[in-house]
């Protein structure tokens, strides 16, 4: 029975742990008519910024289900970078973000928006429903 409450007790500590960050920038996937844009050129650059950075992880969460036609929200977290790092991660995103809305090939599709101001806490996040680890 000992056993058990250990075990128990062990995987609960593991599981509400496990997230490390505490500040995450957001970045919002909205719809006009016709479904949100695709979040590939802003994880594309997530993945090129990790590699060309050697940063060993990068906590993205995804709140899916926020309205009628499958807007997005994804959670970058910061925690564990450098200034520095910080402020090519936030130049780079304003970059893909701007460049994705203005390129758009349906002017009616969604467009991504990205404000480096809005810090959301964990707290903030806690409380979310449909949120999800992002892997793809």
């Amino acid at each position: 029975m000992k056993k058990i409450i250990i075990t128990a007790a062990l995987f609960s500590f593991a599981f509400f742990y496990s997230q490390k960050n505490q500040n995450y920038l957001e970045v919002g996937y909205a719809s006009i008519c016709c479904g949100p844009p695709s979040e590939k050129p802003v994880v594309s650059y997530l993945k090129e910024f990790k590699r060309k950075n050697r940063v060993k992880s990068l906590e993205i969460l995804m709140q899916s289900r926020l309205g009628r036609e499958g807007e997005y929200k994804l959670y970058i977290g910061t925690d564990f970078l450098s200034k520095n790092q910080k402020s090519r991660l936030i130049r780079g995103l304003m970059a893909t973000v701007s460049n994705q809305n203005n390129n758009k090939q349906q002017p009616n599709k969604g467009n991504v928006n990205f404000d480096p101001e809005i810090i959301v806490s964990q707290s903030d996040l806690t409380d979310a429903k449909n949120l999800t680890i992002y892997k793809k």
